[in-house]
């Protein structure tokens, strides 16, 4: 057993089994997240849940849920994220068989009502929108794949279905090797309740050369990111303090308004004359004592105040005025009462603050992986033309939907090879090829209703 010192705040115990940390300061959510993932990996060593090794997802084990309420403060990621669902989406997943034209790859889109009975046996659609939801967050999605009862018999093992499992629920087991092609089990459980209730459930790596070797197995399909050994990192992940700048403003704005002193004046009594008053009050009642005479003071500054608060504030204080007599020390120099006028710079402050929120749109959206005329993002006051937005999403389509569909669509795909296999047929995501409206007939073009 040892103690390191990780920094001034932080901590580590390490044990045989497990790593525990400390800190004796209070950090944020988007402090704990992006600090700890960017002075040390995480996945250097294993974390001890219900007796068995996992790989922590984040230091503190909690990496998609901190992921999900940063982003879910945003005004503008979640929405971007919806968009790029759709986007990638398209008009629905549809079965495709590759094919050459002219030396072309192609895809030449078939029905084949046996697989897609199948895949509507166990609703398809529903995994497919978990999986591309995880993976956009987290650049990562988990799955189960189970068998058809037949297997227990000795019929020809078949997948009965997929099931979606929510990333925040799953863990890779340890390796000792660190490499992600040695990880032998997935764990399932309650990780944001650290697993108290539902304990972990461990399910076999899914082996698409074996589909048969396990009544039930899970996969972690993902994209690697670069120097990681085990999880990867979202897309985003630069962005993140942009993300939280963001966020941040609007809260700024609602503390402006509901808990600013709006201060406007600053006034200055000279204190000759309240000991001027005190005096006279002592004369007046020579049986009060200092206490008294403080508190009936004090009574008189507040009355005094509330004259001036009276006269200086409220839209119909045009034309009124106030008055003071001005009171002389020994010397003969007047103590006169001031009222300054202060400068909040309010304006300077919001304006500020209107930059800040403007550069994060930028931010954000290109750090996010989607280019703002197919956000609805207004940028310097205005909206892509239509030239520009056709254009984004061509380029969305070439560029940025292949690896994502690919990876999204590999435990499926798997399936269906191993179920059909005399079929050539994956599935996929179809999209529409967008035309001008130069391009098209008038017979074409959607009509005006209106």
């Amino acid at each position: 057993m040892s103690f390191k010192k990780i920094d001034e705040d932080c901590y580590a115990l390490h044990t045989n089994d497990a790593v525990y940390t400390f800190a004796t300061n209070s950090k944020s959510a988007f402090d704990a997240v992006f600090w700890d993932a960017t002075t040390h990996n995480f996945e250097n060593s294993p974390q001890n849940i219900g007796g068995v090794k996992i790989v922590p997802y984040g230091a503190n084990n909690m990496l998609p849920s901190q992921l999900r309420d940063i982003i879910n403060e945003n005004n503008l990621a979640p929405g971007i994220i919806e968009k790029q669902m759709g986007l990638l989406w398209g008009q629905g997943a549809h079965l495709y068989e590759l094919s050459y034209e002219n030396g072309m790859p192609e895809k030449i889109w078939k029905e084949d009502k046996e697989i897609m009975k199948w895949l509507k046996g166990w609703d398809y659609e529903s995994f497919l929108k978990g999986a591309v939801t995880d993976y956009l967050y987290t650049k990562g999605f988990f799955s189960a794949i189970y068998l058809e009862r037949g297997h227990r018999i000795g019929l020809q093992p078949k997948i009965e279905r997929l099931e979606h499992i929510p990333v925040k629920n799953a863990r890779l087991e340890w390796a000792e090797s660190r490499n992600i092609k040695d990880v032998k089990n997935i764990f399932i459980g309650d990780y944001e309740n650290l697993c108290l209730t539902t304990g972990v459930k461990k399910y076999p790596i899914y082996n698409p050369k074996r589909p048969g070797q396990h009544a039930y197995a899970a996969t972690y399909n993902h994209t690697y990111s670069f120097s990681r050994d085990f999880y990867s990192l979202p897309q985003y992940w630069g962005a993140l303090q942009w993300i939280t700048r963001g966020s941040n403003i609007p809260t700024i704005f609602k503390y402006i308004t509901e808990n600013s002193i709006n201060v406007a004046y600053h006034i200055h009594s000279p204190q000759e004359y309240w000991n001027k008053r005190k005096y006279e009050l002592r004369d007046l009642h020579p049986e009060w004592d200092e206490k008294r005479l403080t508190q009936e003071i004090n009574v008189l500054v507040t009355k005094m105040l509330k004259n001036l608060e009276a006269v200086l504030t409220g839209s119909k204080n045009v034309g009124k005025f106030i008055h003071t007599i001005d009171v002389t020390d020994p010397d003969g120099k007047p103590l006169s009462w001031k009222i300054e006028s202060i400068d909040q710079k309010t304006k300077d402050f919001i304006e500020a603050q209107i930059s800040i929120h403007n550069a994060s749109i930028s931010a954000i959206t290109s750090g996010m992986g989607l280019h703002p005329s197919l956000s609805n993002v207004i940028v310097d006051g205005k909206l892509s033309s239509g030239s520009e937005l056709l254009y984004s999403f061509k380029v969305f389509l070439l560029s940025d939907t292949e690896v994502t569909s690919s990876t999204i669509f590999e435990p499926i795909n798997q399936a269906i090879a191993f179920n059909f296999p005399k079929s050539n047929l994956k599935l996929g995501f179809y999209h529409q090829v967008l035309k001008t409206e130069d391009s098209l007939s008038s017979s074409q073009r959607i009509k005006n209703n209106a």
